[in-house]
């Protein structure tokens, strides 16, 4: 039986927007040479960012490391080789010319799956695509159609307080983001 080296985390530089394409190439390639043993794990980190679109909410996928792949393996033998020849990886963090990638210390480890769980527990943050002072018009509910003032903006609750004139006079609007939209 062959003894395997403790495994441990290295970073892999991809090319940006092609993170999880290149992660997945990397896992078949290795599966199929028959070193699959050799990687514990492999993530891109990301964060679920929710923008808000002519009204509608729309949740996306932001990698939080453009450009990089996080990996716990063995890298004996000829596992670095087969990563490498993959095409838009363009080598590993640390590595000097000739020699072999320098993995993660323990605290940036810790620091980086504490940032990718903090990530995933925090959920989805909501871009505010408004200001205070941006004059916004009512798209639903009973005062559809009237336009206003932003006077406050509440991120927590996700409101905007919102001054429209009924009938001449000023008079504040506690509405949702998805009930306004921008002018």
């Amino acid at each position: 039986m062959v003894e395997v080296a403790e495994k441990k985390w290295y970073v892999i530089r991809a090319v940006t927007g092609q993170e999880v394409k290149i992660k997945d190439y990397i896992l078949t390639e290795v599966t199929r040479v028959g070193l699959d043993k050799q990687i514990e794990d492999m993530i891109v980190p990301t964060e679920k960012v929710v923008q808000i679109r002519k009204g509608k909410k729309v949740s996306k996928e932001k990698t939080y490391f453009p450009g990089y792949i996080m990996m716990k393996a063995d890298i004996s033998g000829e596992i670095l080789h087969v990563i490498k020849s993959i095409s838009n990886v363009l080598g590993f963090l640390g590595e000097t010319k000739g020699g072999e990638p320098i993995p993660l210390r323990q605290s940036e480890v810790n620091r980086m799956l504490g940032k990718v769980d903090e990530l995933a527990i925090s959920g989805e943050q909501i871009n505010i695509p408004f200001t205070v002072g941006e004059i916004v018009k009512v798209i639903d509910g009973p005062f559809n159609g009237f336009t206003g003032s932003i006077d406050v903006v509440n991120e927590e609750k996700r409101k905007l307080e919102v001054m429209v004139k009924i009938f001449g006079r000023k008079t504040p609007l506690e509405l949702s983001y998805m009930q306004v939209e921008k002018l």
